[in-house]
């Protein structure tokens, strides 16, 4: 007998509740199937809901306790019968989320298509609104955090925040507009405009400084300037990293949209791969900020965003309205016309030959479009694809040839990117929501949150695109038209000096 009260009552507690030693069978295929996802939400779900589908197994099947273990296992269909009210009503909640969200995908998807397709102005449009819910929403999340003291003690805060914005994205487009200006020469009468662009910008910063400045209270100055460092953050994530994303979009809608696409296919093939194989082969964690995030989702994740953007590259090249830069404003889509550039047309590139030297001669004759490269009489001036028994050939190298828009090749750059440095930006905004206790950043988007939860990886993206395209792309940025307004610049004596220089260059 034992003594111990506490473990008597226990042991009574547990047959009230209905414990019984049924076992729960498993079958894991249910999961994968449509009919399995009753089962698996409920074996996913939390200990409460997980307690109320065993007790509600237990109290209606104890009959055939005996004989659960000859009896083949429930289809998916009986155990979801076997679950309980509130974890059907959860599971169906889960679905109508799912549905939710996919359902808002494709809405977003078409805008996106339909904006495209509508021309830059559009687009650029819609990258400006996207700035400013994007802010909005960063800036509102330390306010909502503490609104009482802000509200009671701090004048003007919010009226400065989205003044330092304003600043922000003024000097921003006024920069890229300048830069517009001078490219297109139908353009060139405004420039007596624009090159008071600077000062109206330095304006605005310095009165904003003033103002931001003149509201700081005496007992909060060191809560303000918290509150005034974050807000400088939040503009180098908005404004920051999406100050050349205009020039993206006027380089050619290709640098635009390829980034997007591989981010986004990025996204969700991370977890497809962490949903298939996470934590099979590699049991450690990938971050703390995310604990949902594997490696074999990362990894996975990347390998399948390269080939997809190696043959998603060559398909947009094949449009001219995504690879033709412009310089023109117009409200209208028309079609554009331009010399494509060498990028976007099919080339022939040949391997390194020291690449194949490293593997084994039968290795490489296994491959198709391999071909070994032999010299006659020992003369490596006369070089040609070897034949089999030829007795004056000697191996000299081994040679693959590929046909490949070259676009290709900077879509390997940007895969590894959006692969590899994009993802933080996720975890930075998975750290922003654990900071502050807050599940999404908004609900403006149904089933998927605010904007920062879809953009978080896009930001730095845009960025390191333009950063691509400027140094491996188009290394200069001289243009005909950039070339004549710096013409008007000089003086009646230095313009004769220039075209006596350009007559001597032709001659």
């Amino acid at each position: 007998m034992n003594s111990n009260p506490t473990s008597s009552l226990r042991r009574r507690g547990a047959r009230r509740e209905g414990s019984s030693p049924i076992p729960i069978p498993r079958n894991d295929s249910a999961d994968e199937s449509a009919g399995g996802v009753g089962i698996a939400a409920a074996l996913s779900g939390d200990s409460t809901d997980m307690s109320s589908f065993m007790r509600g197994s237990s109290s209606n099947h104890s009959s055939d306790a005996s004989t659960a273990g000859a009896t083949a296992p429930p289809t998916p269909s009986r155990m979801r019968r076997q679950m309980s009210g509130g974890a059907v009503s959860k599971d169906e909640s889960r679905l109508r989320k799912i549905a939710t969200r996919i359902i808002s995908s494709l809405i977003m998807i078409s805008l996106f298509i339909g904006i495209l397709l509508s021309g830059h102005v559009y687009v650029c449009a819609l990258v400006f609104v996207l700035e400013v819910l994007l802010f909005r929403e960063l800036v509102t999340v330390r306010y909502n955090a503490f609104f009482d003291r802000i509200d009671q003690t701090i004048p003007l805060f919010r009226t400065t925040q989205w003044m330092w914005f304003f600043v922000s994205i003024f000097y921003t487009y006024a920069e890229f507009t300048v830069e517009m200006i001078k490219s297109n020469t139908k353009l060139h009468y405004l420039l007596e405009y624009a090159q008071w662009a600077p000062m109206l910008s330095f304006t605005l910063y310095t009165g904003t400084f003033v103002l931001t400045i003149a509201t700081m209270q005496t007992g909060h100055i060191k809560f303000q300037l918290n509150q005034l460092c974050w807000t400088i953050v939040v503009l180098c994530l908005t404004v920051g990293q999406l100050k050349y994303i205009m020039h993206n979009i006027y380089n050619g809608l290709i640098w635009f949209t390829l980034p997007i696409l591989l981010v986004i296919t990025n996204d969700v093939m991370a977890y497809f791969s962490g949903m298939t194989c996470g934590k099979k082969f590699i049991h450690r964690k990938f971050v703390e900020l995310s604990p949902n995030k594997t490696w074999e989702g990362f990894i996975g994740g990347g390998i399948f965003t390269v080939i997809i953007g190696w043959y998603l590259s060559r398909y947009l090249a094949k449009f001219t309205w995504m690879t033709c830069p412009t310089n023109q404003v117009t409200f209208f889509p028309q079609k554009l016309e331009c010399e494509v550039e060498n990028i976007f047309h099919e080339a022939t590139t040949y391997l390194p030959e020291q690449a194949f030297e490293l593997l084994p001669h039968a290795l490489n004759r296994l491959w198709s479009n391999v071909v070994e490269i032999c010299s006659i009489d020992g003369d490596t001036t006369d070089l040609t694809a070897c034949i089999s028994g030829a007795s004056n050939q000697k191996h000299h190298h081994w040679e693959m040839a590929l046909s490949i828009v070259p676009i290709q090749l900077h879509a390997i750059s940007l895969s590894l990117f959006a692969s590899l440095v994009a993802p933080f930006g996720g975890f930075l905004a998975s750290a922003i929501k654990r900071a502050y206790g807050i599940k999404d950043f908004d609900s403006i988007i149904p089933g998927h949150g605010g904007l920062m939860d879809r953009f978080d990886c896009q930001l730095i993206m845009a960025l390191a695109t333009w950063v691509h395209y400027n140094t491996f792309v188009k290394i200069t940025t001289v243009s005909v038209s950039k070339l004549l307004y710096m013409y008007k610049l000089l003086g009646e004596e230095e313009q004769r000096q220039f075209l006596e220089k350009i007559t001597r260059i032709q001659n």
